[in-house]
């Protein structure tokens, strides 16, 4: 007889325990928001998403607000489209926002920010962000600087700017 009872507490006391870790880990995750109906989803095209990852985090101001969903490839367009889950109690986000991505410090990870504009009309579940600009890829900047690719600032295809580069465009038309 205290045999079973010894046996029902060890359940019970184990039983409890596993309650606790799964309210733990629901309490520290944002998976309360996700089952809550807290946030609302928004989409960004980029060209190019560097190493942002999903659950990587989206900031206003500095601000945590969301996180990345999801990030797919668009095949008609080969463009990266990140799903954006934004909570709602950040307030609504202006139609006419911006969206970035970021790295917090020099090698540090990846988020995306959103700098808000001026629009009355807020985003909508399910909207995309239209102004986007991509990541800076630390390597191609190095690359860029060490080789000096990427043309010149004038725009120019060719080497250098000489003579036989069409001398009437350099000369000077104030008179």
């Amino acid at each position: 007889m205290a045999s079973h009872k010894i046996e029902w507490s060890v359940g019970a006391f184990i039983l409890m325990g596993f309650a606790c870790a799964v309210a733990l880990a629901f309490a520290s995750t944002s998976l309360q928001d996700r089952w809550l109906g807290k946030h609302y989803t928004v989409s960004a095209r980029f060209s190019n998403t560097g190493e942002l990852k999903v659950r990587a985090p989206v900031k206003t101001a500095g601000v945590k607000i969301g996180e990345v969903a999801e990030i797919r490839l668009d095949p008609q367009t080969y463009e990266a489209v990140a799903l954006l889950r934004i909570r709602r109690d950040a307030g609504e986000l202006p139609a006419d926002s911006s969206a970035a991505i970021y790295t917090s410090g020099l090698l540090g990870e990846r988020y995306v920010g959103i700098t808000p504009g001026g629009d009355p009309m807020p985003l909508a579940d399910g909207d995309e962000i239209l102004l986007t600009q991509s990541a800076v890829v630390l390597e191609e900047l190095i690359g860029k600087y060490m080789f000096g690719a990427g043309g010149d600032a004038g725009g120019k295809s060719g080497g250098t700017s000489g003579a036989g580069d069409g001398g009437a465009d350099d000369t000077d038309e104030r008179g």
